[in-house]
C-alpha cells in the first residue's frame, strides 16, 4: 500500500508586541534578551490514539519494525498518536516523524526502540551510521541557495531587507552575519618563555580558532567555516515570520543579537518547510549511530519522558530547530566518550534558537552538552548534568553545563541546574553573552577522580560577557585545598572561579577581556562561606523565564537554589529521580 503523507500547513503566528524581559538592571544589557523558549502553548496531550502497534507483531525485537511505524505515521491524522505497546522494536532503519503526530510508547524501559547495526560500546566505527528517530522533513534538510541582505537591531521584532520576494508569514528563516570577514588579528596575552608574539582571528564579539603564526591545535580554514553555519557566519538565529510589509519583515519573537548590514547580515529560507508539532514520548531509544534522536528543521516539536542511551554521536541533536523542547528525559552512557563528537549528550547546532531543555538527567557523556553556532534565546533549566569525562583520561574534569564548543553561540540562559561545573570552552572558537542564574555548580563529578582542571565555574579564552548571578558553588565541608580565583591552578586542587584560561597553552596569561566583561553578583561559595557581589546587592527574582513554580517541583521548595538566603540548597527533582532510580537498582 502506498501512503499519502499529510503535512500540516505553516502556522502563521500573530503579530504581537515584544515580550518584555525582566529588565531590572540585574542582567547586563549585553547578556539580556527575551527568554520564552519551547512549544508556545505547551506540549499537547493528544489523547486520541489512531493505531496501536504491538511488539509481538514483529517478533519482539527480532524483525524490523521501522517500516510499519513509518507507514502508520504517514496515514495518521494530524494531532493524533501512534501508540507502541510495551516490548522491543527493532529499528535498524530510522523512523521519520515528519508531521504533527505523536509517537508514544508505554514508558521508558517498557517500550524500547533498538538499533542493532549501529553503535557499539567502545567503538567509533558503526556498522551503519544512522539515527533511530528524526523529527523533521528529512534526514538532510537544506537552506535555500539565495538570501537577501537584512539589517536588524537586538530586541527589535523586524528586519529591513533589500527584497522580500518569496518571504511570507509562517515561514522559518535563518538570520546570520559575517563575523569572519569582519574579524582582524587580536594579539594574545603574553606566554611565558615565548619568543614570537601570537595573534588570533577575532571580531568584536567572537574568536575563531585561527592563529598567526599558525599553531596546533587549530581548525582547518576555510573548511571549518561551514561546519555548523553558513560560511563564516556563526552568529545567527532562526526566526518565524509573522508579517511581510514591503521591505519590512516582522517576526514572532524579538532578535537576540544585532545583525547589521556592516557585517553583511542576510536572511535565508529553507528549501523544505519546517515540520511542526511532532512529538516523541514515553519510550527508550538505544544504539543509534548518528545520534539516537535528531531534530532536523523542526519547530514546536518535542521529546518528553524518553530514556536515550548507548549512542554514537549525540544522544539528542537539534539542527536548524526552533522552539523545540527536550524535557523530563534520561540521557546517559554514550558508547564513545572521547573528544571528537562521538559521545556528546545534547547538541544544539545550525542556529537552533529558543530551545527549552528542562528537567532532564544527562550523565556519562564526554560532554553533557555542546552548542555549536546556535542557542539564541534558549534556556537550559532545572537539569541534573554530571559525570562529563574522557574515556582514557578520567582524571580530567570535562565541561559541564555550557553553550560552547564552536564559535558564535550566544544568549542562552542556564537556570536552576545542578552540574559538576559551568564552563565555556575555546576548542573551536568562543561563545558570548551567557547568563548563569541560580545554579548549583558542584566543582566535582560524583563518580570520577577530580584531579585535573577541577573548577566550579570556568571561562576559557574568548568567552566574553558572561553573567553569573545567584549561584551556589562547591560543596559544604569538601573544599579543603581549593583556591578561590585562580586562572591556572597546576597543583591538582580545584578553583571556585577560573577565568580567561587556555588549557592548550597553560603558559599563556589570562584573557583580559574575559576578566573585564564577566559579572559575578550574589553568588555563594563553600570555600569562603560568603555571598559576594561585583555591584551593590539587590533582590534576586525567582526566575528569569518562569512566572511561577513549575509543576514538576510539586510540593518542593522553589527556587531550590537560594544563594542569598539562609538555606542555600533545596531539592532538584531531576537529581532526586536519579538517586531514587540508583537506590532501586542497587548501583
Amino acid at each position: 500500500m502506498t501512503a499519502t503523507v499529510t503535512v500540516a500547513p505553516p502556522v502563521e503566528p500573530p503579530i504581537e508586541p515584544p515580550i518584555e524581559p525582566p529588565d531590572t538592571g540585574l542582567v547586563p544589557a549585553e547578556c539580556l534578551t527575551t527568554w520564552a523558549p519551547g512549544v508556545t502553548t505547551g506540549i499537547p496531550p493528544r489523547s486520541t490514539v489512531f493505531v496501536t502497534i504491538h511488539a509481538s507483531e514483529y517478533a519482539d525485537g527480532t524483525e524490523e519494525a521501522s517500516g510499519a511505524i513509518n507507514a502508520a505515521i504517514a496515514v495518521c491524522p494530524l494531532e493524533q498518536t501512534v501508540q507502541l505497546s510495551a516490548g522491543t522494536f527493532l529499528c535498524n532503519d530510522h523512523i521519520l516523524l515528519n508531521k504533527a503526530v505523536t509517537l508514544r510508547g508505554a514508558g521508558p524501559g517498557k517500550t524500547v526502540l533498538v538499533k542493532l547495526n549501529g553503535a557499539k560500546p567502545g567503538s567509533y566505527q558503526p556498522e551503519e551510521a544512522e539515527p533511530i528517530v528524526i523529527l523533521g522533513p528529512s534526514r538532510w534538510p537544506q537552506l535555500a541557495a539565495t538570501s537577501v541582505y537584512a539589517d536588524g537591531v537586538k530586541g527589535a521584532m523586524f528586519v529591513d531587507v533589500e527584497d522580500a520576494t518569496g518571504l511570507a508569514p509562517g515561514q522559518f528563516v535563518f538570520l546570520d552575519r559575517d563575523d569572519y570577514a569582519a574579524a582582524e588579528w587580536l594579539p594574545l596575552p603574553p606566554r611565558t618563555g615565548a619568543t614570537t608574539p601570537v595573534s588570533i582571528w577575532a571580531s568584536d564579539q567572537v574568536v575563531f580558532n585561527k592563529h598567526n603564526p599558525p599553531e596546533s591545535p587549530e581548525d582547518p580554514f576555510p573548511a571549518s567555516l561551514t561546519w555548523f553555519s553558513r560560511s563564516g557566519r556563526p552568529v545567527n538565529e532562526i526566526k518565524q515570520i509573522a508579517a511581510v510589509t514591503g521591505h519590512l519583515v516582522t517576526f514572532a519573537t524579538p532578535l537576540h543579537a544585532d545583525y547589521p548590514i556592516t557585517k553583511s547580515a542576510q536572511l535565508t529560507r529553507w528549501t523544505e518547510p519546517h515540520v511542526q508539532g511532532a512529538g516523541l514520548e514515553d519510550l527508550t531509544v538505544s544504539g543509534g549511530s548518528d545520534g539516537n534522536v535528531r531534530f532536523n528543521s523542526a519547530a514546536y516539536c518535542w521529546m518528553k519522558n524518553v530514556e536515550d542511551t548507548a549512542w554514537l554521536g549525540k544522544g539528542v541533536s537539534l539542527m536548524g530547530a526552533f522552539r523545540c523542547e527536550v524535557r523530563d528525559s534520561y540521557i546517559h552512557d554514550a558508547c564513545w566518550p572521547y573528544p571528537g563528537g562521538g559521545g556528546y549528550g545534547i547538541e544544539l547546532a545550525w542556529g537552533s534558537s529558543e530551545i527549552l531543555i528542562e528537567n532532564n538527567i544527562v550523565l556519562g557523556a564526554n560532554k553533557v552538552m555542546v552548542v555549536e553556532s546556535a542557542g539564541a534565546g534558549s534556556v537550559v533549566g532545572y537539569n541534573y548534568m554530571d559525570n562529563a569525562f574522557i574515556g582514557n583520561q578520567p582524571e580530567w574534569v570535562e565541561v559541564g553545563i555550557n553553550a560552547s564548543h564552536f564559535v558564535g553561540s550566544h544568549h542562552v540562559l542556564f537556570e536552576g541546574n545542578q552540574s559538576c561545573n559551568y564552563d565555556s570552552d575555546d576548542t573551536h572558537g568562543s561563545s558570548f553573552a551567557m547568563t548563569i542564574f541560580r545554579n548549583h555548580l558542584i566543582g566535582k563529578r560524583r563518580d570520577y577522580p577530580n584531579t585535573q582542571n577541577a573548577r566550579c565555574a570556568g571561562l576559557m579564552f574568548g568567552s566574553w560577557w558572561h553573567s553569573f548571578i545567584g549561584n551556589v558553588l562547591g560543596q559544604e565541608g569538601q573544599m579543603a585545598g581549593w583556591t578561590y580565583d585562580d586562572w591556572n591552578p597546576q597543583n591538582g586542587v580545584g578553583s571556585i572561579w577560573k577565568f580567561g584560561y587556555a588549557p592548550s597553552h597553560w603558559e599563556q596569561a589570562a584573557d583580559p577581556k574575559v576578566l573585564s566583561t564577566v559579572l559575578r553578583d550574589g553568588n555563594f561559595d563553600y570555600l569562603t562561606n560568603a555571598v559576594k557581589w561585583d555591584r551593590p546587592a539587590q533582590a534576586l527574582p525567582n526566575s528569569l523565564y518562569l512566572t511561577a513554580k513549575p509543576a514538576f517541583f510539586g510540593d518542593k521548595a522553589w527556587p531550590w537554589v537560594d544563594a542569598v538566603g539562609s538555606t542555600k540548597l533545596g531539592t532538584l527533582p531531576a537529581r532526586e529521580r536519579y538517586e531514587a532510580a540508583r537506590a532501586v537498582s542497587g548501583a
